[in-house]
């Protein structure tokens, strides 16, 4: 079986490259968030390859709620007999492009091998990564014990509540287990949680010829920040016990406020991102954060301030029945790649947590480059090595092929 995998992926390898440009080529920026153009693409790419697709719109009213303009959810099933569910999940949301561009984000430039393109790598390389291992294991005439699923969904870059945890919430899928995009020289059984926060400092406005008269909230800010970079040092020497994870990381990402140069500015608005690690609390690290924060502007005359969650992401940590897919994602990675490949923790956090909060064992593998910071991930020039699509495309298809072999 392992022979008629490899064959079939390498010999449809341009059209798996093909199907991968037609996705970077169309925009999915999040935010805004208007996605619903791009799951019909996909969903047309899919049935052409054979695939029946079931799309499922999330309401305009939950879409607005989430801060986004349109999403539409794909599912293709495939039962190959009585078993356990698999389910693949992969995003085709993005972040918008930003500047420093060597080519167009969205022309999937192939340069040296590589295809540069925003989503190249995140993820809708793995949109074609599990379709074509799907197809493979169908056209090679797998006999398996059990059924594959796809979820692409469009909403990782706001939080996968209105995706995967959607999908999941609905019993529109009710996977045995489930593995979510990653890198392809790694799998990954454990990620961080995060925690976003937006912090409101309010104070009163005065003339910057008399500003003793106001109370000055950027100062106030100045304060909040000042112990927020005291804590951020503090925290980089707090190490997680899973490998690869690191320390813990804090952020503070946005920050505006003020009414002109010659006015005491009478509110500041913060927003921070705080990394959570798996061997941590996630209840007691927002209770410190804000502990510290609301200490930073304790006694400052006319002075209010309001803390609100924008976003809590739980970590990933390992279920029963996730160590299964680790070994067998290992093995295969690295007969595939021709080296050994370890399971690790990532500092990244993903949609992956959603399945394991609905009690399905889940681990993070597909197509990439060793790193995120050589696939430029989130960056300008997002890049996938194509050597790596038809590869992790194997190891996926003949994971699967064990994981649901009759025997």
């Amino acid at each position: 079986m392992s022979d008629l995998l490899h064959d079939w992926i390498v010999s449809h390898a341009a059209e798996a490259e093909a199907f991968l440009a037609a996705l970077v080529r169309c925009p999915s920026d999040n935010p805004p968030g208007d996605c619903a153009a791009h799951a019909e693409l996909a969903a047309g790419l899919l049935e052409g390859l054979g695939f029946a697709v079931e799309r499922h719109v999330v309401s305009a009213a939950l879409v607005r709620a989430h801060g986004m303009v349109s999403a539409t959810n794909l599912v293709v099933r495939h039962e190959f007999g009585p078993g356990k569910v698999v389910a693949l999940n992969a995003h085709g949301d993005v972040v918008p492009p930003g500047e420093g561009w060597s080519v167009d984000p969205y022309g999937a430039v192939v340069r040296d091998g590589w295809m540069i393109g925003r989503g190249a790598a995140v993820s809708k390389s793995d949109f074609a990564t599990y379709a074509f291992a799907l197809k493979a294991l169908v056209e090679t005439g797998a006999r398996l014990a059990g059924t594959v699923e796809l979820h692409f969904t469009y909403d990782e870059e706001t939080g996968g509540e209105i995706g995967p945890a959607w999908l999941l919430a609905q019993k529109i899928s009710q996977p045995d287990y489930a593995i979510g995009a990653g890198f392809s020289y790694a799998v990954v059984e454990a990620h961080n949680g995060c925690l976003h926060l937006e912090v409101t400092l309010r104070g009163r406005s005065a003339h910057a010829a008399k500003p003793e008269t106001g109370a000055d909230a950027l100062e106030a800010a100045n304060a909040v920040l000042s112990a927020l970079y005291a804590e951020r040092r503090r925290l980089a020497a707090e190490i997680s016990a899973v490998p690869g994870i690191g320390s813990k990381k804090l952020t503070v990402g946005l920050i505006e406020g003020g009414i002109n140069t010659n006015v005491v500015p009478d509110k500041v608005t913060l927003r921070l991102d705080r990394r959570i690690v798996p061997d941590e609390d996630s209840s007691a690290a927002e209770a410190a954060l804000r502990g510290l924060i609301e200490n930073a502007v304790a006694g400052m005359d006319g002075i209010a301030m309001e803390v609100r969650r924008v976003l809590l992401a739980a970590p990933l940590t390992t279920l029963p029945g996730a160590d299964r897919l680790s070994r067998l994602l290992c093995h295969h990675a690295g007969a595939v790649f021709g080296e050994p490949v370890s399971a690790v923790g990532s500092p990244l956090y993903t949609d992956a947590r959603h399945y394991a909060a609905a009690g399905v064992p889940v681990v993070l593998y597909g197509a990439g480059p060793r790193t995120i910071e050589l696939a430029n991930a989130h960056r300008a020039d997002e890049r996938l090595d194509l050597a790596d699509l038809p590869r992790a495309t194997e190891v996926i298809a003949r994971t699967l092929a064990d994981l649901l072999s009759p025997g």
